[in-house]
Formats: C-alpha cells, sequence, structure tokens
C-alpha cells in the first residue's frame, strides 16, 4: 500500500525534493564545518586568542589622560565586573547563557527557516552572547549567496568550540573585553573611562545598564549624542533585569528616576586633555621602541600591543594650565582683533596674503600638476561647507580657501612647558590654542626670537667674568658706526639719557642699551661659550643684536636652560617618559632625568642672578603678577618682546617649577598693533599668572605654590646693596647732550 502511494507522481515527486533538499542542506551544513566557505579557527587558536589593545598613556600619578589604538580596547579580569553590569547584560542579551552550549537551538532555527524560506532579512534574533562573541572576534564576510545563513553557522561552530575551551565566565570577560560600543569604542573598560570617566569596577547600576543598552545599536543609542533615546534604552535594560529578578521593581523604578550623567572624556588623537604632549609622546615612543622588541622577536606596536606609558605629566596641572590659556587667549585675541580696527593685515595686506597662499600644501599640489595661476585662483575661490575655529564656537559655513586661510591669519597661538627644575620632569605642556586646527606644536618644533629672555644669560656672563652687580651702565643710545649705525633703542622713548643703571636695575627693567652694552664689554664669544653650556643647542648669530634676543631658541631648551638657576647652576634636558610596561606589567625601559654633569655657572654668580630675576617680578617689568595679580608666591622670571612685537614670553621661576610661555601670531609677518598690548608682560605673563591663581586655589600643589627660594646669603645681598640707579653729573650732562657714537668691541 505505501508502496503504491510512493509511486504515484503526486507523492513521488515531493518526496524526491525533500530527499534532494536534505541532502543539499547537510552538504551545505557540511561545507561550511569543513571550511568551504573560510577556514574556521581551531581549538588551538581559541585557546590563544589575541586582541589589539590601546596603548595607555599615564600621567604621573597613574592617572588616564590618553590612548593610543587603531580600537579603542582596554581589557579587564572577571574580578573588576560588578554583579549588577553582568546581570544588565544577560538580562538583555541572553537570559539562557548558563544553559545553553554557546548555540539557542530554537531560536538558531526560527532564523535559518526565515531567511531561507520567507526571505526575511530583518528576521534576527537567535544570537546568544557566545554567538555574539565569535562575531566580534572574526567578523563576517559578504558571500554571493546566503551571507547571513553562512555566517550564522560558521559563527555556531566557533561558539561551541569557544563554549569547549572556556568557562562561563572567561566567555563573559572575553565578550565585554571585545564588543563595540559607541564612539568606536571597544571593551567595557574604554566605554567606562570614555563616558562615565570611571573604571569598570565602579560603574554605578544606572551606567551599566546605559552601556549595555547601548549593544543593540551603539550608533543609535549613543548617549552623547541622543542622550533621550539612550535614556529610553537603558531603563528597557533596567525592565529586564526586574522582569528576570536581577534587581527589584523597586530599584529599578528608583534607577530610571535618574538622569543619565555623563562624564565624557576624550581619548582620541585630537581632542581631549593634553592633545600636544600625546602626539610629542608618540613621536619619541616610536623612537624608543625601535631599540626594543617583544619576546619572540616582533617590534612593539603602540597601536595594537596594549603598552603601558607612564609619563611625567601632572594631569590637575596641565588641566588648569588649558583652563588658564583660553581665558587668556580668548580675551587677548579680542583686544588684538579690535586694535587693527578695519585695516586688518590679514584682510587688507594684499602681498602678505599672496604669500601666505603660495605657502598653502594644495596651491603647490595645483602648481605640480601643471594648472596656471588663473586656474589655480579658480579653485581656491571655490566654496564648500567648512568647519573653522572659533574662540566661542567654531564656525560653519560655506567658505573657499582663501577664505579660511584668512580667517586663520588672524589667530594668535601660543606654547608653554611648565618643569620640575631639579629633574626636567615636563608637568605641563601646551602646543598650541587647540590641536583640532593647529597641529604645530610650539614647544618642541617652533624656534622663535626670545627677546628679552635672553638678557639674563648675558648678565649671567658678565658676573661669571667679574663685572660687579653694583656697576653702573649709562642707558643712553649708542650708534655703532661699524654696524652700519646700528643704533639699539629702550621701548621707553622717555627714557632719561642720563641716567646709569645697576645690572639688576637694568636687567629688571629690560633696558636695551644696557644690555648691548654689558655684551660688548664681557665679549660675544664668552656669551655664546656660556649659552651652550646651559644645554642650548640652537646656532647663535654671534652678533652684537643677539644681547636682546634676536636669535631663535626653542620652548624647550630655555626651560631646560632657566632650571639652572634653582639647581645648583646646572641645566636639564625636559624629558616626558618615565617607564614603559608592556600589558602584563613587565617593564621594558626606564628613564632617568638628564642633568647636566656640572653647573654652568658659580653658586655665587646664580644666587646673584636669582635676585636680579626676582626684582624682575617684584618691581620690573613683570610687577603685574604683584599689583594685578595678587600674587604672594615666591617668584623670579623674566618677560621678553621681540621687534615689532612678534613675540611675546614669560619666563617664570619658582624653587619646584619652571614655566616658559611663547604668545605671538603663526605668520611672522604679522605682529602686535602697539607694544603695550604685545609685549610679554601683556601677552604671556597672565597665563602663567592665571595658572597660579589656580594652583594657589588647590592644596595638591601646596608643594610647589608654598616653596621658598633658600636664603640668599650675606655677601650676595652686600654686593646687590646699592643705589639702583644714579643721573650723570652736571658736567658730563653738559657735554654728552648729542648721540654718542663708536665702534663695537670698543670701550674707549
Amino acid at each position: 500500500m505505501i508502496k503504491q502511494i510512493i509511486r504515484k507522481w503526486w507523492v513521488k515527486w515531493p518526496l524526491l525534493g525533500l530527499l534532494i533538499f536534505f541532502c543539499w542542506g547537510l552538504g551545505f551544513y557540511a561545507s561550511i564545518y569543513l571550511g568551504f566557505w573560510g577556514k574556521l579557527p581551531t581549538k588551538e587558536e581559541l585557546s590563544a586568542l589575541k586582541q589589539a589593545e590601546a596603548t595607555q598613556l599615564l600621567d604621573d600619578s597613574g592617572h588616564l589622560i590618553g590612548k593610543y589604538y587603531i580600537y579603542d580596547r582596554q581589557p579587564i579580569t572577571y574580578n573588576d565586573l560588578p554583579q549588577h553590569l553582568i546581570d544588565a547584560l544577560i538580562a538583555t542579551e541572553d537570559v539562557r547563557f548558563y544553559e545553553h552550549d554557546g548555540v539557542d537551538n530554537t531560536s538558531l532555527l526560527r532564523v535559518f527557516f526565515k531567511t531561507i524560506l520567507l526571505q526575511d532579512k530583518s528576521s534576527g534574533g537567535g544570537s546568544t552572547i557566545t554567538l555574539q562573541l565569535a562575531k566580534n572576534l572574526f567578523g563576517r564576510k559578504k558571500y554571493p549567496i546566503l551571507s547571513t545563513v553562512i555566517n550564522k553557522l560558521k559563527e555556531s561552530f566557533v561558539a561551541e568550540r569557544i563554549e569547549d575551551i572556556y568557562s562561563k565566565k572567561d566567555i563573559l570577560v572575553l565578550y565585554l573585553n571585545t564588543v563595540p560600543f559607541s564612539d568606536n569604542t571597544y571593551g567595557i573598560e574604554s566605554a567606562a573611562q570614555k563616558f562615565f570617566n570611571t573604571s569598570t569596577s565602579q560603574l554605578t547600576l544606572s551606567e551599566a545598564a546605559t552601556l549595555i543598552g547601548t549593544l543593540k545599536a551603539n550608533h543609535s543609542y549613543n548617549p552623547r549624542l541622543f542622550p533621550e533615546r539612550s535614556q529610553l534604552r537603558r531603563d528597557v535594560v533596567l525592565k529586564q533585569m526586574a522582569k528576570y529578578e536581577y534587581i527589584s521593581d523597586h530599584k529599578a523604578n528608583q534607577t530610571m528616576n535618574q538622569s543619565i550623567q555623563l562624564d565624557y572624556q576624550y581619548f582620541n588623537h585630537d581632542q581631549g586633555l593634553a592633545p600636544y604632549f600625546r602626539e610629542e609622546v608618540k613621536k619619541e615612543l616610536n623612537q624608543i621602541l625601535k631599540k626594543y622588541s617583544k619576546p619572540d622577536g616582533s617590534p612593539y606596536d603602540i597601536y595594537k600591543d596594549g603598552l603601558i606609558i607612564h609619563t611625567t605629566l601632572d594631569h590637575k596641572m596641565q588641566s588648569l594650565a588649558e583652563e588658564a590659556m583660553k581665558e587668556q587667549m580668548k580675551a587677548l585675541q579680542k583686544e588684538y582683533e579690535r586694535s587693527f580696527g578695519t585695516n586688518t593685515p590679514w584682510k587688507n595686506n594684499l602681498e602678505l596674503i599672496d604669500k601666505a597662499i603660495k605657502e598653502l600644501d594644495i596651491y603647490k599640489k595645483y602648481i605640480s600638476e601643471g594648472l596656471t595661476e588663473d586656474q589655480i585662483k579658480d579653485s581656491l575661490n571655490k566654496k564648500k561647507d567648512t568647519e573653522v575655529f572659533g574662540w566661542n564656537k567654531n564656525i560653519s559655513k560655506k567658505m573657499s580657501s582663501i577664505d579660511s586661510l584668512q580667517h586663520y591669519l588672524k589667530f594668535l597661538n601660543m606654547g608653554m612647558i611648565a618643569i620640575e627644575p631639579s629633574s626636567g620632569a615636563v608637568k605641563a605642556y601646551l602646543g598650541g590654542i587647540d590641536y583640532r586646527y593647529f597641529k604645530y606644536d610650539h614647544v618642541s618644533q617652533s624656534t622663535r626670537q626670545v627677546g628679552s629672555t635672553f638678557k639674563p644669560f648675558v648678565y649671567t656672563t658678565a658676573i661669571e667674568n667679574g663685572i660687579k652687580p653694583c656697576s653702573y651702565f649709562s642707558t643712553k643710545e649708542i650708534t655703532y658706526t661699524d654696524l652700519n649705525n646700528w643704533t639699539p633703542k629702550n621701548s621707553s622713548k622717555e627714557e632719561d639719557p642720563h641716567l646709569n643703571y645697576t645690572l639688576e636695575k637694568a636687567l629688571s627693567s629690560s633696558v636695551n642699551t644696557i644690555a648691548v652694552k654689558v655684551l660688548n664689554k664681557v665679549g660675544i664669544p664668552k656669551v655664546v661659550d656660556q649659552v651652550k653650556k646651559l644645554g642650548i643647542t640652537a646656532t647663535l648669530s654671534e652678533k652684537p643684536a643677539m644681547a636682546l634676543g634676536t636669535d631663535g631658541i626653542k620652548i624647550k631648551e630655555l626651560a631646560g636652560a632657566y632650571a639652572s638657576y634653582v639647581n645648583l647652576g646646572k641645566s636639564v634636558a625636559p624629558y616626558y617618559i618615565s617607564k614603559i610596561e608592556d600589558k602584563k606589567g613587565n617593564i621594558i625601559a626606564s628613564f632617568t632625568p638628564q642633568i647636566s654633569d656640572q653647573a654652568a655657572f658659580s653658586d655665587y654668580t646664580r644666587q646673584v642672578l636669582l635676585e636680579m630675576m626676582k626684582s624682575t617680578i617684584n618691581t620690573g617689568t613683570a610687577a603685574r603678577l604683584r599689583t594685578t595679580y595678587k600674587l604672594t608666591n615666591d617668584i623670579a622670571g623674566k618677560t621678553g618682546t621681540t621687534q615689532d612685537n612678534k613675540d611675546g614670553w614669560f619666563i617664570g621661576i619658582t624653587p619646584k617649577l619652571v614655566t616658559v610661555t611663547w604668545v605671538g601670531n603663526d605668520n611672522y609677518n604679522i605682529g602686535f598693533k602697539t607694544t603695550a598690548l604685545g609685549q610679554g608682560a601683556n601677552t604671556a605673563l597672565p597665563i602663567f599668572a592665571k595658572l597660579y591663581q589656580k594652583m594657589n586655589q588647590d592644596t595638591t600643589f601646596d608643594p610647589i605654590t608654598k616653596s621658598t627660594f633658600e636664603k640668599t646669603p650675606e655677601n650676595v645681598l652686600a654686593d646687590l646693596n646699592c643705589k639702583p640707579e644714579k643721573r650723570d653729573g652736571f658736567l658730563k650732562r653738559l657735554f654728552s647732550k648729542k648721540k654718542k657714537k663708536k665702534r663695537f668691541g670698543k670701550n674707549k
């Protein structure tokens, strides 16, 4: 009877079709298992899972200040996972996690048949935590047919192998260390640090539920971009936890009444704390790691090997320095633009603009492609949607390349470094006003004229070579006939030509004419030699104008040289990295301070110069630190302003910190309109002042802010105990009305 029924065509052919389909399905299944659609990882390979890990950058107290990564991943252990985080994950993503062997067969079959028979690409579902882990680890590929089915089956094979090798705890750790969260963040620790500025172990229930909620769609539920939507998703997670009795209904409702409070941290390359510092450390790190290799002989990769870089930076001081910089530079920029009125060089100086255009990379590219000037001008004038930097807020509008160039030409920039003078350890580092828009680092890359900050080196040489601190020099201008009738001038046009200043008064008042006369008396070669002893490697012009700081020196080198005045005469080399560890905490390399072997000058000279630079703060060009900013700290220092007000400088020396600050326009053809506005005391000094005001309010910095200079020796005080100035006698005034002329180097 059965045979007769089977022979009937309407039974025979469907059965044959079913058999063929079954055999095809079995063969298809086998083809995936055997690797026809791509090799499956073996158990041995799964046992040795390696994932790229972000390199962490820590400050001097172990605080995370940045990362280097391709995928922002920072692994943790099971003990770091709070129970409510695990419960939130299981309640939301896989309620039968502890019961299955990696695959929820019922859900998987549902997906399989819906996808094949109904072509329902949105059927979804069926995914366990282990299946998601398999997808996170190995990704998915596109195939000509049945991509979803092939990938799902491959993941099921991998998931079962993972379950055979790892415990459920290990799987949870692997999953949470690799799962992608919002903003290109991989792993729960990186997400906790980025969105809530905390570690995974310290996540609250609300924070944990928020992050787990983003796993369904990490862009759509990004709490930074879509806070309301993210909060609704968080509440779904909390309801799931209550449904499966991980928390009470009361606890769920209580937490749902709380709004999400982000403490977002930018760890990407352009934003966040100390971006210029992080970039400089990365450059140095790449050079250092060329000398070392991993145990297997392969080179270290800062983007994948999860290194731990211990730096010298103080994250709190850095944060305060950035605040101080923004406050000053925003206000100064406004004054700067107002001072030019309608006659702004970045709009009206066609020669300057044309020169700047020809320095653009895009202009050089067009030239190399053979475009004519008219074609280039036409291309550069095409407008497009552009976002540019602004102090109040960034500006988005249609702008041409030339519009953008003119916009950026107007901005003042800055650089600042603060170091520990006894070691050279860098505590704060600002390479510019905003790394996103101004990549050029003024601390490590820029070489600008240093102005009057060079004068202490001249006076140091003078004292070291026997010139007495109470020696008097005339403020009167002199024309040097052998230097094309060069006449150094003082910043004050009302300077009395019959006044004579001591070295202390001349330095604290930053008198140009006397600086040149002192250089003339002591000799250029001796000054050059003294500067080299201070660790400055810049090539000096070896001309009389160098007394006025016409040579360019890097901020880093100035800081290291000035440290000598509070470091027993020994200069230091600023350094950033104290130790490099691998991801297991094994030390790869450690670094010690680079301090000069010998003092660059006698302790007597050091104490004399320190007293002179204290006078600069107390009664000289930097007196506004006392009068305007009311700072009572022990401070010595020097202001500096270059010709045509192109550069403003301030160097602040305290017993435990040396700070160098520069302000100016990146385009050297644009200076300040007036000296009153452009002098270092008005441009660079306020950044230092505001930083110290903020540090004075934080007891954390008491060891720095309350430190005092050592007691000045009696013989030094005695040698400085003279009237700071005296006028020429009547006869000398009578016979010296005309401007004096002489040859440089002739002291008669």
